[in-house]
Order: structure tokens, then sequence, then C-alpha cells
């Protein structure tokens, strides 16, 4: 306001001279002056003519780029849906651009009409990104009507929509009757039971659509429920994305019930952040004995703890299809994690194990690193938080001398400080030629620890490691940093990221 008020003033002085004038004249609002009573907005129409044409120069820049580009990203440039109006001619039989992302753009119900008569003509268009626009109901209802016999986007992206029911059972009629959508995203919206059981009933009569993300809504029980029936007669559905769901225990018995009765071949399953506890696990474990396809299932921030954790991991022995596996942050210690452990000693399936945001201490990285040592095929191994020490990671560096399989490794947060850091760097003077990545930040690493590791990896002429995390750490003295800094890039020979943070 303060910049708005002195730029008048300038105007007013300099490029608007008093002239003289009579008394009448006085009480005449100066020409070429637009007023209002708002404080800080009365602006020269020059000035708003200016602003407008930059405006219509931007928005003609951002027609070039969909004329032009495979690949379109408009996300957050704030033009509105007059702006979408404007932009929607160039998206009318155009022929190149295959993916675009009109996210965050203060876009609402009236500005998706600027698509009718645009995607129905539209054949190459294939990923729309309306995520973070509040279009609400209404916005989605009006999108459902153009795509419902719409044969070209494959991909359609509503996150962060302000929608509910209504809004979900429009694309669920949507559906029905579509015979190109193949993942559907509508992440963080206001859906619930009613919502979850619309898209249900369109999962019995749709079998093109594939994946479907419905994290962060309202489905509860419930909604698991009734999503559920839908699952049972559907054939085509591979990815089903349910975090923060509230689905509970009972939901994730219906679901599973719904799933091992599912016709076709589900690879991926996200169940984090759903209140599961040790009986939930137990119906979960009871899928994976069953399931042949799955080969990604997350269970993160549940509360499973290590009844739970031995539930699961009696099934995943058998199991030959799950690669990545996420256990984190499920109240799991040192007894669920010796159960999980011993799944890796028969299982050469598992690639990517995470148990971040488990207090599995010092025994618990015991009982992991002695199978890893000879035992697994995991090659992203996540421990961070989990309470293991400078003891704890003692084994976890005796494991790294004899593993050949792991290739990123983190070990943050875990209280490590100079002594856990030298017990790492005595094992990375060893050849590893799997390592690639090591995470040791918020570790309370100071220079001794640091100046160690760099020793370390001067002394190995065959490191393999690309990238080593030490922010959030306390390395207080610049020169020591620097020093540390030039042993590490002059010593390897690939490209090093460092990035330090300093105190």
């Amino acid at each position: 306001m303060l910049q708005l008020t002195v730029l008048w003033k300038l105007v007013e002085k300099i490029l608007l001279p008093k002239p003289t004038k009579s008394v009448s004249e006085e009480n005449t609002p100066t020409q070429g002056l637009k007023w209002s009573f708002s404080p800080g907005t009365n602006l020269l129409s020059s000035l708003g003519a200016k602003i407008e044409r930059e405006s219509k120069l931007r928005l003609n820049d951002f027609g070039k780029e969909l004329r032009s580009f495979r690949s379109v990203d408009m996300s957050g440039r704030n033009f509105g849906d007059d702006g979408l109006f404007f932009l929607a001619e160039s998206l009318a039989y155009n022929q190149t651009a295959e993916e675009v992302n009109f996210a965050a753009n203060g876009l609402t119900a009236d500005g998706v009409k600027a698509f009718d008569g645009v995607l129905q003509s539209n054949i190459a268009l294939k990923t729309l990104n309306l995520s973070g626009n509040s279009i609400g109901d209404e916005g989605v209802k009006c999108l459902c009507d153009i795509l419902v016999n719409d044969a070209g986007i494959e991909k359609l992206q509503l996150n962060s929509s302000a929608f509910g029911d209504e809004g979900a059972k429009a694309i669920a009629e949507m559906l029905k009757k579509n015979s190109s959508l193949r993942v559907l995203e509508l992440n963080n919206n206001l859906i619930d039971y009613s919502g979850f059981s619309g898209l249900a009933g369109a999962l019995l009569e749709n079998n093109i659509i594939q994946s479907i993300h419905l994290n962060g809504n309202y489905g509860g029980a419930l909604g698991a429920a009734a999503l559920a029936k839908g699952l049972e007669g559907n054939k085509s559905l591979r990815e089903l994305y349910l975090q923060g769901n509230l689905i509970g225990d009972e939901g994730v018995h219906a679901l599973m019930s719904g799933l091992s009765s599912h016709k076709g071949k589900l690879t991926a399953l996200d169940l984090g952040n759903n209140s599961i506890s040790a009986r939930g696990a137990f119906y979960v474990a009871e899928y994976n004995k069953k399931s042949k396809s799955l080969v990604w299932i997350i269970r993160y921030m549940n509360d499973i703890k290590d009844e739970g954790a031995e539930k699961i991991a009696g099934p995943l022995k058998q199991n030959r299809s799950i690669i990545n596996v996420d256990f984190g942050g499920n109240d799991i210690h040192a007894k669920g994690v010796s159960e999980i452990a011993q799944v890796l000693k028969d299982n050469s399936v598992i690639a990517a194990l995470e148990l971040g945001y488990n207090p599995i201490e010092p025994d618990g990285a015991k009982a992991l690193a002695e199978v890893l040592k000879f035992h697994g095929n995991v090659k992203d191994l996540n421990l961070g938080w989990c309470q293991i020490g400078a003891s704890g990671v003692e084994y976890i560096a005796d494991m790294l001398k004899y593993n050949s399989t792991i290739q990123s490794l983190d070990l943050r947060a875990n209280g490590l400080r100079d002594e856990g850091a030298i017990c790492l760097a005595r094992s990375l003077k060893v050849v590893n030629e799997a390592l690639t990545s090591l995470n040791l930040g918020f570790n309370e690493v100071r220079d001794e620890g640091a100046f160690d590791i760099a020793q370390a990896l001067k002394a190995n002429e065959d490191v393999r490691l690309v990238s080593l995390n030490l922010m959030n750490n306390f390395l207080p003295k610049l020169g020591q940093v620097i020093h540390f800094s030039r042993f590490f890039f002059n010593s390897c020979p690939f490209y090093r990221s460092f990035t330090p943070r300093i105190y």
C-alpha cells in the first residue's frame, strides 16, 4: 500500500503537473485516472492497460508452449478462469501436447467449462492435471460430462480439488461409460463413504481403469467395505492407494476379502496411516499367502507392533512376488525386526525394505545385520529414526564389509555421533562395489567423525559411493569442513554430493 501511495504521488507531481484551473474544474476528477475509495488502488488507466498487455503476452507465450511441446507444465502460474478460456483454444485440435499440467492456477468450476468442445476434439492429449484448483463438486460434474465419451485422456489428476461425495459420484458415472481412462488420482479431497460406494459401483462396470489413488480422504471402514465389493467383480485394477483413510482393522478385513476374490492381478497396495493393528496385519498376511501378483505393499504409519510384524513375516517367507516392503512407523522393536530379518534369509525377491521410525535399537540392528551380511537381495535399506546408536551401527558397519547388494543406506537420526561415524569409516575403507548412497543426516556428527569418513574414502580407490548426506550435523569449524570437502572430491573417481550443515 505504501508503494502504491508513493507511486501515485510521483505520477501526480511528475507526469501530471497541475494546470491552471477554474473553480468549477477543481472539483472535476482528473482525466485518465480511475478513482476508488479503497486505499492504495488509485491507478492510472495507462498502467492498467500496460498490465493487461503484459498479461496477454504471457498468455500468448503459454499458448505457444501448448502448441510446441509434448509435455507442458503450467502449474502455479495463477492465470485463473479467464486465462484458461484463452489457453483452451490452443488445445483444440492440437496434435502436439500429450501431457498438460494446469495445477494450482486458481481455477474454479466456471473455468472447467473452458474444456467443453476442446477435449472432445483433441485426440493427442493423454494426461490432464487439474490438482490444487478448488473446482469443487460442480467443477467435477462439468468435467465428467465432457469426459464421458472422451477417447483420448488416459490419466486424470484431481488431487486437492475441494470436492466430496457428489463429485466422486459424478466420476463414478463417467467411469461406467468412459473407455480410455487408465489412471485416476483423487488424493486429499473430501470423499466419504457415499463417494467410495459410488466408485465401487463403477468398478463393477469398468474394466479399463488400472490405478486409483484415494489417499487422504474419509472412506473409513464402511468405505473400504464398499470398495471391496467393487473389487470382487473388477478385472482391470492393478494399483490401489488408500493411505490415510482411517479404515482400521474392520475395513482391512473387508478389503482383503474383496481383493482375495478380485479377478485381476493387483500389483501395488498402499494401506499406510490407517490405524491398522496386529489384528489387521493378520488379514493382510492371509492375503499375502494367496497373492501371486503383488509386488509393492505399504503399511507405513500404522500400529502393528511386534505381534503384527510376526504375523506378516510368515507369509512373506513363501511370497515370491513382493519386492518392496514398507513397515515404517509401526512401533516395531527388536523382536519384530528379528522376525522380518528371518524372511530375508530365504527371500531373494525383496529389494526395498523400509523400517524407519521404529525403535529397533541396537539389538534390532544386530538381528538385521547378521542376516543381511550374507543373505537376501535388499538394495534399498531405510533405518532412519530407529534409535540404533553408536553401538548398534557397529553391526551395520560390519555387515557392509561383506554385503554385496545394498546400494542405498539411510541411517538418519540414529544418534551415531563421532563414535558411529568412525566405526562406519573403518568399513568404508574396505572395497564395497554395491553401496552408492549413504545418508547420515541428523546424527550429531562432528569434525572428527567427518574427517575419518573423508580419510576412508581417500584410502579406498575403488569406492563406489556417489552420494553422501551429512546435513544437519555439528560441523562447526569451517576450515575442517573445507578440508573434508577437499579430501572427499579429490579422492573419489565419481561425482560426489556433499552438503554439510554448518553450525
